[in-house]
């Protein structure tokens, strides 16, 4: 009995402290080393972009558009098929009553060819704009519970619809073989041509996501503004129907000369494009750099009102 209380009044006697050793862990000053506190504020300029933030956030901008593209055909039918439909179906509607009723010139090439072309650049920027544009509102989840540069939201959609634009270039490789129509020796100046339509859809789609923020109508007005903006762009007509003494003023908007660009530089169609191409590119850039002004002006307030 003696031996088994004892036995047991050892069990259950405490430990003694255990002394702290500098091997036992790191300290709260080597802590505090590793981990140092990073005090978020907000930028003062006129353009408060920091492009070494955007460099850092690389990643997300990836897993970001790598998002667009999964989401955008995610439980339907067709899938990446859409990017083939929506140009070819505005094709056949304009072939039928502005190439055969109207009897709109075409700058010598199938007027099927020509609208295709135009209706490819145009579908590319009508979508990434309205994609952009929606970006915040879409993602408000995500705006008010982590910090990363929101100016990454808007660029996303952008960089998503090269892939359509990819994948419907294929019905215009096959046009061209049909009527047959070989590439221009300018296609080297196509990239050209679509980084203007991408900055173009860019500019405008950042400044519509911050208006979207504290305006929800103009999630209606855009459905407007692209309708209009599509028959304002030399889409199903050329731009030698403008008068000569217009057309500087006329590529003031971005896709005209875009557009223009993309037909001379892939067909080989209409003349010198240059003067227009250039206008429309400042155009463009004057655009994407009002749209981050205003962006970055009313940043602070989106999670407030998102």
């Amino acid at each position: 009995m003696t031996d088994r209380s004892a036995s047991q009044d050892r069990d259950h006697r405490p430990l003694p402290d255990k002394p702290h050793t500098l091997g036992d862990g790191p300290s709260e000053s080597a802590r505090t080393e590793e981990a140092p506190l990073v005090l978020i504020r907000p930028r003062t300029g006129l353009l408060n972009v920091d492009p070494m933030e955007l460099w850092h956030y690389r990643d997300l901008l990836y897993f970001l558009v790598r998002r667009e593209v999964l989401v955008r055909y995610k439980q339907t039918v067709l899938g990446a098929a859409w990017a083939i439909l929506q140009p070819l179906a505005g094709m056949i509607i304009f072939t039928i009553f502005f190439g055969k009723l109207a009897k709109m010139p075409s700058d010598g090439l199938p007027y099927p060819l020509f609208s295709y072309c135009g209706l490819l650049l145009w579908t590319f920027f009508a979508q990434a704009m309205n994609e952009s544009a929606n970006s915040l509102v879409s993602n408000a989840n995500l705006v008010t519970k982590i910090y990363f540069p929101r100016l990454l939201m808007p660029v996303a959609p952008v960089i998503s619809s090269l892939l359509d634009l990819a994948i419907a270039c294929s019905v215009l490789l096959g046009l061209m073989i049909y009527y047959g129509v070989p590439p221009s020796a300018n296609i080297w100046a196509l990239p050209l041509m679509i980084a203007i339509a991408a900055l173009a859809a860019c500019g405008v789609g950042t400044a519509l996501s911050a208006l979207n923020v504290k305006y929800r109508d103009f999630r209606y007005v855009l459905p407007f503004l692209t309708q209009l903006w599509l028959f304002a762009s030399p889409i199903v007509y050329p731009v030698s129907m403008v008068p000569e003494k217009w057309r500087l003023i006329y590529a003031l908007n971005p896709m005209a000369g875009a557009v223009e660009g993309f037909r001379w530089a892939l067909l080989g169609a209409g003349t010198n494009p240059w003067p227009l191409v250039a206008v429309s590119a400042l155009s463009a850039t004057a655009m994407l750099l009002v749209g981050i002004m205003h962006f970055k002006r009313t940043e602070n307030f989106f999670a407030d009102l998102i």
